[in-house]
C-alpha cells in the first residue's frame, strides 16, 4: 500500500496541517482506524492539559464512589473505593497488606534458594546427563505456585 501526504482540517484552530506518508505508515502498522483531528500544536497543549495535576476526574467534579463498610478479617470500620458485591470478602487496608505479604510464602523462597545452591554446586561435579536428570528431579519437587 502506497502513502501520500494528505492535507487535514484541525478541530481545534481550524488550520491545515500535513499528515505525512510516514506518519500514516505507522498509523496503519498500528491498526488505527481513524486519521488525527488535531495538529501537533493543538494536540500538544490538549495532552499538557490533560497531564496537569488536578486536572482528572475529581476536578471535573466527578468523584470515586467511596463505600463504608466493615472489614471481613478484622471487623474495623473502612471505606473502599467500590461496590462490594456480595459473598466476596472487604478487607481494610492493613488486612489487605497483611494477605499479600503472605501470598508469596517465606519457606517456598528459602527451598528454592536451597534448590538453587544444590544445583549450582552438582553442576561443578557432574556430566550433563546427570545435571538434567537432577534439574527434572527438582523441578518436579518444587513446591507449586
Amino acid at each position: 500500500m502506497e502513502f501520500v501526504d494528505r492535507l487535514l482540517t484541525c478541530a481545534d484552530c481550524g488550520g491545515e496541517f500535513i499528515f505525512t506518508a510516514g506518519e500514516q505508515l505507522f498509523f496503519f502498522d498500528k491498526q488505527f482506524k481513524n486519521d488525527p483531528k488535531r495538529c501537533k500544536p493543538c494536540k500538544s497543549k490538549r495532552s499538557a492539559v490533560a497531564s496537569r495535576p488536578g486536572s482528572g476526574p475529581a476536578a471535573a467534579g466527578l468523584s470515586r464512589t467511596e463505600t463504608r463498610t466493615e472489614c471481613s478479617e478484622c471487623g474495623v470500620q473502612t471505606t473502599v473505593p467500590f461496590k462490594p458485591t456480595q459473598g466476596r470478602p472487604v478487607l481494610c487496608r492493613q488486612c489487605f497488606q497483611t494477605k499479600q505479604r503472605a501470598a508469596v510464602p517465606a519457606t517456598a523462597t528459602a527451598a528454592t534458594t536451597t534448590a538453587t545452591a544444590e544445583l549450582v554446586a552438582a553442576a561443578a561435579t557432574t556430566d550433563l546427563g546427570t545435571m538434567s536428570q537432577k534439574l527434572l528431579t527438582a523441578a518436579a519437587q518444587a513446591p507449586q505456585a
